[in-house]
């Protein structure tokens, strides 16, 4: 009888190590198939738009709520020469530069190449992108990799960015971008928070 419990024991013993073995394979499988994600992102502080002056950039605050929700890195994308504090005059240099299709110098650089998706993010200038996230792009390949598109506005919307965004980045597959108010990621942040959270479940990364 002792020797048929010893045994019936051991078996247990055995099941449970197995049992333990597999969920930990499990758990490192999934791990190891989990994407690496970058949020890149353009965001300028100082007097914006319907917002007046502020410390965090719109696009910023979005960047940081999505970069809390995947765990991905973040970077921001800064030009060498800043951009005017007042809103009016900071306009009038994005509009020549858009005008001029100018690709203004940035301050460092981050391997895309190092992740499968990346977030990038930007707030609506004239209909566009800031030309300083063109530079950001064209400094890399973009073969294979994910990107999903966020912007900040006013109400004009991602205006066509998404499209651009495939054409300038060959290869890349683009998902579903989301819009954000920029005076809502000010003032409004919970009701943003979930509006990321949203976006974030629906685009099943």
């Amino acid at each position: 009888m002792k020797h048929i419990l010893f045994t019936f024991m051991l078996l247990l013993a055995s099941l449970a190590g197995h049992t333990q073995q597999t969920n930990e394979k499990s758990t490192m499988n999934r791990m190891e198939n989990k994407p690496k994600i970058l949020v890149a992102f353009f965001s300028r502080a100082d007097e914006n738009y319907a917002v007046g002056y502020i410390e965090k950039g719109n696009t910023h605050i979005v960047a940081e709520m999505i970069g809390a929700e995947t765990g991905a890195d973040l970077f921001h994308i800064e030009t060498v020469n800043p951009y005017p504090a007042a809103y009016n005059q900071c306009i009038e240099v994005a509009k020549r530069e858009k005008e001029s299709n100018a690709r203004p110098e940035i301050k460092g650089d981050k391997r895309i190449e190092d992740y499968d998706v990346i977030f990038l993010g930007y707030p609506n200038w004239w209909g566009e992108m800031p030309m300083a996230v063109y530079t950001f792009i064209e400094k890399h390949d973009w073969e294979g990799r994910t990107i999903v598109p966020f912007c900040t506005h006013e109400g004009s919307g991602l205006s066509g960015t998404e499209r651009r965004i495939q054409s300038a980045c060959t290869g890349a597959k683009v998902l579903k971008g989301l819009a954000v108010r920029g005076s809502a990621a000010q003032h409004e942040q919970e009701s943003v928070r979930k509006s990321v959270s949203s976006w974030l479940e629906k685009l099943h990364l």
